[in-house]
C-alpha cells in the first residue's frame, strides 16, 4: 500500500511538472541552443507589472501554452528591473542604477534597452542563432499567444510582409490551444 501511495504521488508530480513551463536564464537557453537548437522566448516582466502577473497565471500557466513552449522553445524569465549581471553575444549587460531600497519600480536593466523593451510585459522572441525576431509587448490570452507561439516557431513570419498578410494569416489560423 505504501509503494501505491508514493507511485501515485510520483505521478502526479510527473504530470503537474509537465505543465509547466521549464524556465531557465538566457545564459542557459543560449548553450541549450548549441545542443538542440530551438528558438528562445522571453518574459520580460517587473515585479510590480500587474498585467505580467496575470501573464503568469492565466497564460503560462495554462497546459497548451506549457506543453508547446516547452517542445518548441527555450522560456526565458527576465526581470526587466533585476540587478542580474547577463552575458549575451559577447556582451555584458547589468542594471548600473538599481535602487535595492526601491520596493516598486526600479531602472531598466541594459538587456532591456538591447531588446527595444518599451513596456511590461513584452515577450522576446529569437531565432536559433539568437537573433531578434520580435518583441511583443502587453499581455496575452493562451490563445493569443498561441498565434504567435506558432507564428515564430514555424517561420511562416518570414512569409508576411504587408498588413494583408498578416491578416489572411490571422483569419486563417485554427486555435488549438484552451482558453
Amino acid at each position: 500500500m505504501k509503494k501505491l501511495l508514493i507511485l501515485t504521488i510520483a505521478l502526479c508530480s510527473i504530470s503537474v511538472s509537465a505543465q509547466k513551463i521549464n524556465w531557465m536564464s538566457l545564459e542557459e537557453a543560449v548553450a541549450a541552443q548549441k545542443v538542440t537548437p530551438k528558438k528562445i522566448f522571453i518574459d520580460a516582466y517587473t515585479v510590480w507589472c500587474g498585467p505580467c502577473k496575470m501573464l503568469d497565471k492565466n497564460t503560462f500557466s495554462n497546459k497548451d501554452v506549457a506543453t508547446y513552449v516547452n517542445e518548441n522553445y527555450y522560456a526565458v524569465k527576465f526581470n526587466a528591473e533585476g540587478n542580474e549581471t547577463i552575458s549575451f553575444k559577447d556582451q555584458t549587460f547589468t542594471n548600473p542604477n538599481f535602487d535595492a531600497t526601491k520596493s516598486g519600480r526600479n531602472s531598466s536593466h541594459q538587456l532591456a534597452g538591447y531588446f527595444g523593451v518599451r513596456a511590461y510585459p513584452t515577450i522576446i522572441f529569437l531565432d536559433e542563432d539568437n537573433n531578434l525576431i520580435a518583441p511583443l509587448p502587453g499581455y496575452k490570452t493562451p490563445q493569443q499567444f498561441e498565434l504567435y507561439l506558432k507564428l515564430f516557431e514555424t517561420d511562416d513570419y518570414k512569409n508576411i510582409t504587408a498588413q494583408g498578410d498578416w491578416e489572411a494569416y490571422q483569419s486563417n489560423f485554427k486555435y488549438e490551444f484552451e482558453e
